[in-house]
């Protein structure tokens, strides 16, 4: 049932259309609902999603890497799209061949840690909530039995150390008594007899003294501390593998080594072994050798001859051989016989020293007994900027064995400095004819389309300029790539609001759109061989939704391949236009990678096909709600989608209590009503205020977010956080026809959702009943100068921090209902002192009854200290029901 259906004629006027994705599962009841525990279990529901996915040149195999639930690292998968058979090239076993075996020990052990450290923080979790129900717990049970191993390790230790110490003083008497009888014997005197052994001496009262139970706890926090798991104690996986060109068998890259597999080989084969970091490059243009990256050089190893030839050394400064240009990036025609190197040089001061790379600015650690600071790197908009020298050189690629060549020009340089200058990877035409690649100059919003000659000495030639009114998500999506025939060069731009693939025609220059219509298309992810199609990802006739079209290049005719409804995400295409894939799913089915037939009209009847399966089989047994969709226009006439979580005997008529989400700013390419985000707070803690308590609770995108165009993206320049709260205004005005007690809605919010919320709770103080405020950043001055340059207002003069002029420290007097503020201590993100001023601000305002703090002394941004997932929406139930709904009993 839609809300269109079921609300008054009033409120269905107000609405846009009502979009249902699913039926609402029959709600459970209160007894039965799953609890906080359950929901935010310690070990995660799911492993990481297929990631890297690419086709095989032949578009028969799809490579990707992924491991399954519970299993740690992402291991080489091929699939076989003519068989449907599926092989697993990568494991910790297959590996394990080409490791050393203490490696793989600690890797075994570190996931046994892992593993147990899941299991005892669950147990914890349910224990904790057990005891507060009045049942008898030994909450102490686990410090216990951790004293009582480290009690074992200590004596063991000093065991051992105590054996040591009496074989060094055994040691030492032999060597006393040899060095005596030496001396006799050079002084003609008898050699003494040699002492007897003396008995072992007693044991030191004090060292054999037990420690104190507080002197164990110090020394158990230390081991904690030492023992800490981090990312590189778990196996891996590999990290890298790049096809060949046209075999059927790839290269990649696993801790420092690079390995070889093809098609009907059941182990991989070991290549090159090092303690360096690598970066895989390409195939050479026979595919009888690989070109690879280490930090400073192009390398080329061949599979006929031993060794590996250095294909370019460290560049150097054409005016100063002194000053080293580093190759950060290497691309190589696929004809092998180019290659362009972006390379970048330090930036030297006024003083000839190396510039400082942004100031640092001090984070407080309270875990020890006395506090400490660390430095965390930090860039505002009234810093000078530090961009390093760059430089573009085309190269051709040595022929195996050739002396080494000058090193030419570079083609394009950017000097760096106080300026902010972004460019694109370089594309190269498949033939090797030409490249190309994009510049943005952001203090001069001037965008710059280039194409370059394979020349070693000649510049590239500018075919598009754009200056102003370019739309800032553009430039992180824009991409260049030529069509097979390298006619056409294809890339993503933002010339009428919206982000979709444009053609730029090598030889006219001409610009033409590839697609029509109000929708965001801002991935290209593939274009066939014979370069009359392309497929992108695009959220067209659903914004909560991306899903994979096929677009032919003459008629920009559309087709999509995924089904209607699911959020397709990663996407890769096959060179023959026959397959897709992508990580694809929604609320009712959480994304797997599948694989989809690539054209819909030719293979109608094609089912898509599931390869992964990364999701724990208890998730089902939660049988969480799943949302209703909704749309709503606001003042200004834009559709604002939301999705709603209604509890049990909803009535339209209803008097609820109610929760709005909000986050309300660009999110790279993200935004909250997704259909298959199961975010935490909007979604997950959501469901259960519904199911549980009985709450509405909602989740809106008002204007600020990404993939809802321009228009949207660009909603907070010069006045963030004010569209949005016009829009959660017009929301609040339409709740009475969603059953919700208008008096009686609290509002929250994550990031800039914190921002979002206090900003709407200091400038309309009765709008909202209480509020809970995430780690937001309210002090626009003091955030990284990459986002609120781009998205909250211009800041070109670096004298003064002009951004200050947001801050929310003003506005914090307007402040009249309950408001909860949320922050992690150690946030490197946005910093800790922002929450801190705020409520300095508050309390100097006489609000100190309405505010309060909840603090995780080790958390950084999402939190992840002592407090964990199930605490933190813990707090949030019993504030929402302090709050909100005081007449319901305890909320557990």
């Amino acid at each position: 049932m839609t809300f269109a259906a079921v609300s008054s004629l009033a409120l269905a006027l107000a609405l846009s259309a009502a979009v249902p994705l699913q039926a609402q599962t029959a709600a459970p009841s209160a007894a039965t609902v799953p609890t906080l525990e359950q929901i935010f279990r310690a070990e995660p529901y799911r492993s990481e999603p297929a990631k890297d996915a690419a086709f095989s040149r032949s578009g028969r195999y799809l490579a990707y890497l992924w491991s399954p639930f519970g299993e740690p690292g992402t291991d080489l998968w091929v699939h076989d799209t003519k068989t449907g058979k599926t092989q697993r090239v990568t494991s910790p076993q297959v590996m394990a061949a080409f490791e050393a075996p203490e490696d793989m020990a600690r890797f075994d052990r570190k996931l046994k840690q892992r593993n147990d450290e899941y299991a005892e923080r669950q147990a914890r979790e349910v224990a904790q909530q057990a005891y507060l129900h009045g049942d008898k717990v030994d909450l102490s049970q686990w410090e216990s039995a951790r004293i009582e191993v480290l009690k074992k390790e200590l004596a063991e230790k000093k065991a051992k150390d105590d054996a040591q110490k009496a074989a060094d003083k055994a040691d030492a008497e032999v060597e006393k008594q040899a060095m005596a009888a030496l001396a006799a014997r050079r002084a003609g005197k008898p050699v003494p007899a040699a002492a007897p052994a003396s008995a072992a001496s007693s044991p030191d009262k004090k060292d054999d003294k037990e420690k104190e139970l507080w002197e164990l706890r110090d020394e158990l926090k230390k081991k904690l501390a030492r023992d800490k798991l981090k990312p590189a104690d778990l196996y891996p996986g590999p990290a890298q593998f790049v096809w060949a060109h046209r075999a059927d068998e790839l290269v990649f890259q696993y801790r420092g080594g690079l390995y070889r597999w093809a098609v009907g080989d059941k182990a991989p084969a070991p290549l090159v072994a090092t303690q360096r970091e690598l970066r895989t490059v390409a195939y050479t243009a026979d595919d009888a050798g690989f070109v690879f990256m280490d930090e400073t050089r192009v390398l080329r190893l061949s599979f006929r001859r031993p060794g590996v030839e250095v294909v370019n050394r460290e560049l150097i400064h054409p005016d100063d051989e002194q000053k080293k240009y580093r190759i950060a990036e290497t691309a190589i025609s696929e004809d092998g016989r180019w290659m362009s190197l972006v390379a970048t040089a330090p930036l030297k001061g006024a003083d000839d020293k190396p510039a400082p790379a942004g100031r640092q600015v001090e984070i407080m650690n309270y875990s020890d007994r006395w506090a400490t600071a660390k430095k965390v790197g930090r860039e505002v908009s009234d810093d000078k900027r530090t961009e390093k020298p760059l430089a573009l050189y085309i190269r051709q690629v040595p022929a195996n064995g050739a002396a080494p060549r000058k090193q030419p020009e570079p083609v394009f340089t950017n000097a760096g400095g106080d300026v902010w200058f972004e460019m694109s990877d370089v594309a190269w035409a498949r033939d090797g004819s030409r490249y190309a690649f994009t510049t943005w100059e952001r203090d001069k919003e001037l965008l710059r389309v280039y194409i370059g000659q394979a020349d070693e000495n000649a510049k590239p030639e500018m075919v598009l300029e754009r200056r102003g009114d370019v739309g800032h998500e553009v430039v992180n999506v824009l991409k260049p790539r030529f069509t097979p025939d390298g006619k056409t060069l294809v890339l993503t731009l933002d010339e009428t609001g919206w982000r979709q693939p444009y053609a730029i025609d090598v030889a006219t220059k001409a610009l033409r759109p590839l697609l029509k219509g109000e929708f965001e298309a801002p991935q290209v992810v593939g274009i066939t061989a014979d370069s009359k199609a392309l497929f992108v990802l695009a959220n067209q006739g659903d914004f909560a939704a991306m899903n994979v079209l096929r677009v032919d290049l003459a008629s920009g005719a559309m087709q999509a391949l995924g089904a209607a409804g699911e959020y397709h995400r990663g996407a890769v295409a096959s060179e023959d236009g026959r397959w897709v894939a992508a990580n694809a799913g929604n609320w009712a089915q959480r994304p797997e990678l599948k694989l989809l037939a690539g054209d819909a009209k030719a293979n109608p009847k094609a089912e898509a096909r599931t390869l992964t399966d990364s999701t724990d089989k208890a998730w089902a047994d939660l049988h969480l709600l799943q949302p209703e969709r909704f749309a709503f226009t606001n003042r200004h006439g834009d559709r604002i989608e939301a999705y709603v979580f209604k509890p049990a005997g909803w009535q339209a008529t209803d008097k609820r209590p109610g929760i709005v989400y909000v986050y309300g700013g660009p999110l790279n390419d993200r935004h909250i009503v997704e259909v298959d985000s199961f975010q935490p707070t909007a979604y997950l803690f959501g469901q259960y205020m519904a199911a549980k308590h009985g709450f509405v609770t909602i989740a809106v995108d008002p204007r600020g977010h990404s993939n809802y165009g321009r228009k949207f993206s660009d909603a907070n320049w010069e006045h963030p956080g004010e569209p949005q709260a016009e829009d959660l205004e017009d929301l609040v005005k339409l709740l009475p026809g969603y059953g919700v007690d208008p008096a009686r809605v609290g509002l929250n919010g994550w990031s800039f959702g914190g921002f979002q919320t206090q900003y709407t709770m200091y400038t309309r103080p009765d709008l909202f009943a209480a509020g809970i405020a995430g780690a937001g950043p309210t002090e626009w001055e003091n955030y990284n100068s990459w986002y609120s340059g781009r998205t909250i207002g211009k800041a070109t003069d670096r004298t003064k921090p002009v951004l200050r002029r947001f801050s929310l420290l003003p506005l914090a007097k307007g402040l009249k209902h309950p408001l909860m503020l949320v922050h992690g201590m150690q946030d490197p993100n946005v910093l800790y002192q922002d929450t801190v001023n705020v409520y300095r601000e508050l309390l100097d305002s006489g609000k100190e009854s309405l505010v309060e703090l909840f603090l995780d002394p080790d958390g950084v941004h999402a939190l992840g200290g002592v407090v964990k997932p199930a605490g933190w929406h813990r707090k949030y139930e019993a504030f929402w029901i302090r709050t909100l709904a005081p007449r319901l009993a305890s909320p557990r």
